[in-house]
This record gives structure tokens, C-alpha cells and sequence, in this order.
């Protein structure tokens, strides 16, 4: 009787222990910011996404990413000391067809600092789909202002800014359908991989 009272008293004293530290590793997936490593025929760069502040815009992101959508695709808008735009052509011009637009998440605190990336849109404020595009430089027009929709930021390059970078540096001209800043010769996205979710 002595031994299983023992017993159970040792057992109830090292739940609350076990229980404690299985709280504490559960948050540390939630709180995991995905990360992506978009490889491309000048270089690779990792973005890491802020799912906490747009959880809509990052999961969207990273369905495309799943599917291999952007494989193939071109920088297709480069504006030297402003944006480089990705996700919309393929190297021959062909417009893809995307998904359904997401809600914009423009007023989630995040500023369209260099070195983001926003969910490019048309001047709808709820039309963005797979488009991308990534800051040159600190774009505050961009953000949102009690007057108007902006461009939602998602999250920001962590390794790579270099490869960004050269991107933007390339020069540009009229292709297809699009009378201006193409880069001349195409810079593309060989493959996108989740390195985390």
C-alpha cells in the first residue's frame, strides 16, 4: 500500500513538470516564421514570412510555392531604386492564370521597407493573387493610409539582398504584352523551396 502510495505521489508531482514542458515546446511551432529560398538564374535569396501579421497573404504565398507555380515564371517589372515584380509571366510572355484574389492585409502594421515583400495587385484593393514583388528601397508610399488601400508587406529577404539587388540593377525595355521595364534578358525562377512552415 506504502509502495503504490508512493508511486502515485511521484507520478502526480512530475505531471505538472511534463505538462509544463509540453506548453512550452508547443508555441515554438506556432511561432515559426516560414521560410522560402527562391533560387533564380543570377542567385538564390530566402525570404522569411510573417505569418502572425499576414496570415492570409502567407498562406496564399506559400500555396503557389507548394505547387511549383513559380517555377518558370520571370521577373517581369523592374524599376531600378523601386521594385522587382515576379509571378505573373513565363519566359515566352505567357501570362499565368492564378488563383482567387486574398483579402489585403495592407494594415498589418508592416511598412514597405527595402528589403520586404509585398503581394502585388492592380489598383483593386483586393485583387492581389500570386504576383510578388520584392522592395528596392523604402517604398512608404506604398503603405496604407486612412484615405486608401496600400500594397500588403508579408514578410522581408533574409539572405540573399545581393542576388535582389543585381535584379534590380538590369536593364529594361518593352516585351510582349508590357511596353516597359522587362529586363532585357530574363531573369528567372528556376525553383522555390519551403525550407520551414
Amino acid at each position: 500500500m506504502t509502495m503504490r502510495l508512493l508511486t502515485l505521489l511521484t507520478c502526480l508531482l512530475m505531471a505538472p513538470t511534463q505538462l509544463l514542458a509540453q506548453d512550452d515546446a508547443a508555441p515554438a511551432s506556432t511561432n515559426i516564421q516560414p521560410r522560402v529560398q527562391i533560387t533564380t538564374n543570377l542567385g538564390a535569396f530566402v525570404l522569411e514570412l510573417d505569418r502572425e501579421r499576414a496570415p492570409l497573404t502567407v498562406e496564399n504565398f506559400l500555396n503557389y510555392a507548394r505547387e511549383g507555380y513559380y517555377d518558370g515564371t520571370i521577373f517581369h517589372r523592374v524599376i531600378h531604386g523601386f521594385v522587382a515584380q515576379a509571378g505573373g509571366y513565363t519566359t515566352d510572355m505567357t501570362a499565368k492564370t492564378p488563383g482567387t484574389a486574398v483579402i489585403n492585409e495592407s494594415g498589418n502594421g508592416l511598412s514597405n521597407l527595402r528589403g520586404t515583400v509585398g503581394l502585388a495587385r492592380t489598383g483593386a484593393p483586393h485583387s492581389g493573387t500570386a504576383q510578388f514583388y520584392l522592395n528596392l528601397a523604402d517604398n512608404v508610399d506604398l503603405n496604407p493610409r486612412p484615405t486608401r488601400w496600400g500594397y500588403a508587406v508579408f514578410g522581408r529577404v533574409i539572405e540573399g539582398m545581393e542576388v535582389v539587388d543585381e535584379i534590380g540593377q538590369k536593364p529594361t525595355g518593352g516585351r510582349g504584352s508590357l511596353d516597359r521595364d522587362v529586363p532585357v534578358e530574363d531573369i528567372f525562377i528556376v525553383s522555390t523551396e519551403i525550407q520551414s512552415e
